[in-house]
């Protein structure tokens, strides 16, 4: 057999608020895409940023090595679009589609693809309408095909009468009540959505006869956009959906329970098309975990927030049981034009959140406090922990060369930042 196409299809800010993920949030076709392959329980994005998220993906690199350590629509850039993947899969004999989302560069065209699909002709309006042509259109193999969407980033659509929002609940960081079950109804609304446009592409694939020798690597960004997810470095800012079906042994409606990240996509093409990895590559391949060779590819992980809106610069190690976040800057008080404008954040904000301190140094215990509310960062018992994630932290900044170490990160001249003191990432911004 040749080698498979691949496909990567991808969201906006869903995390694992899927039903795959024992949400009740009916996503049916994506049910079917887990059942299918072979879903990753416990996948983390290096960032919970946009930009920064999907460069870490596309590079295999954590984004302060890649360059990406903002928006790519407000003035961040790739150091060197080279090392996109796409242009290691060209010199394996693949060619390369774009439709819809990618949000690694202001200008799509510097990335390199071979081809983008335009999306304002009447028949391809959407990214699944565009996907699903190109799809019918008999293709040259082996393709690389990236189909992104927009949903499930805010704003959200009308929650319709499958979404009724008083048998909604809220993400759990947020508190019960009728405006925030109704966001969250709003949410659903969304993801129905994108279950139904990625559904057509599954479909497209199926009617085709490519599905059995294409790869679809299916993820998001990052968390939801609700207070404490997405833009923090938290489990519900980190975690994200992961489900891969086809060649290689991505069959079978498995479960893998290890730790995987963004970062892990890249290598994990490599090695099973049999590709030379480029150097720079920070993750590792999944293929130990799928082929039962392994219950963990990695003991720790590290993740970083550098800008979003706002400056707001984080670091984190997670291991299985605990996790240490850091926060450079001296600020105490949250940044939060960081925060998508919403019911949930108005819910928070009414009840101080403004002037809610936060901490310098986190650590939790993920066993007894999976929502990573406590913090034991002063607690005695838990100093030698506290230690050797210090260590661990330090390690990977100084081995990755951050920035960071040499003291704040500028924005790159041009670039757009709200100020951190700010309400809203609407409100008018600085240019730097």
């Amino acid at each position: 057999m040749s080698r498979p196409n691949i496909v990567y299809i991808h969201s906006h800010d869903t995390g694992r608020t899927i039903q795959p993920y024992g949400y009740p949030v009916p996503t049916p076709s994506l049910q079917q895409l887990a059942e299918q392959g072979v879903l990753f329980r416990n996948n983390f994005c290096s960032t919970p940023t946009c930009s920064a998220s999907r460069s870490a993906l596309v590079t295999g690199m954590c984004p302060h090595s890649n360059g990406m350590n903002g928006l790519a629509h407000r003035g961040w850039s790739l150091a060197d679009y080279k090392t996109h993947l796409v242009h290691t899969l060209r010199a394996a004999g693949y060619r390369s589609t774009l439709c819809g989302v990618q949000h690694v560069a202001q200008d799509a065209r510097v990335i390199g693809y071979d081809e983008i699909l335009d999306l304002r002709s009447p028949s391809r309006r959407r990214p699944e309408a565009g996907a699903v042509e190109f799809l019918r259109g008999r293709p040259e193999q082996p393709f690389f095909l990236t189909v992104g969407f927009s949903e499930t980033h805010r704003e959200y659509p009308e929650p319709g009468p499958a979404e009724d929002p008083r048998w909604s609940r809220p993400p759990a960081p947020i508190p019960d009540t009728p405006a925030t079950r109704r966001d969250m109804a709003a949410f659903k609304a969304s993801a129905r959505v994108l279950d139904a446009s990625m559904g057509a592409v599954f479909d497209a694939l199926d009617e085709t006869g490519l599905a059995a020798n294409t790869l679809v690597v299916c993820t998001t960004d990052h968390g939801l956009a609700f207070p404490y997810m997405k833009c923090n470095l938290t489990d519900h800012g980190l975690g994200t959906m992961l489900v891969l079906r086809g060649p290689g042994g991505f069959t079978g409606g498995r479960v893998v329970e290890g730790m995987v990240q963004h970062m892990d996509i890249f290598p994990t093409l490599c090695e099973l098309l049999e590709i030379e990895p480029p150097a720079w590559l920070q993750g590792k391949s999944l293929l130990p975990l799928v082929r039962g060779e392994a219950e963990e590819i990695h003991d720790e992980l590290f993740f970083e927030v550098t800008y979003h809106a706002a400056y707001e610069p984080m670091r984190a190690v997670r291991t299985k049981r605990w996790k240490l976040i850091r926060r450079f800057g001296g600020r105490t008080r949250p940044v939060l034009p960081n925060c998508d404008d919403s019911a949930s954040k108005d819910a928070w904000l009414a009840a101080g959140w403004r002037d809610r301190p936060v901490a310098e140094e986190e650590l939790f215990d993920l066993a007894f406090d999976p929502n990573e509310a406590c913090n034991l960062a002063g607690v005695p018992a838990h100093a030698e922990v506290l230690a050797d994630l210090r260590s661990r932290l330090e390690r990977w900044m100084r081995a990755t060369d951050d920035p960071l170490l040499k003291g704040p990160v500028l924005a790159p001249p041009g670039a757009r930042v709200n100020p951190a003191d700010g309400l809203s990432p609407r409100e008018p911004v600085v240019p730097a």
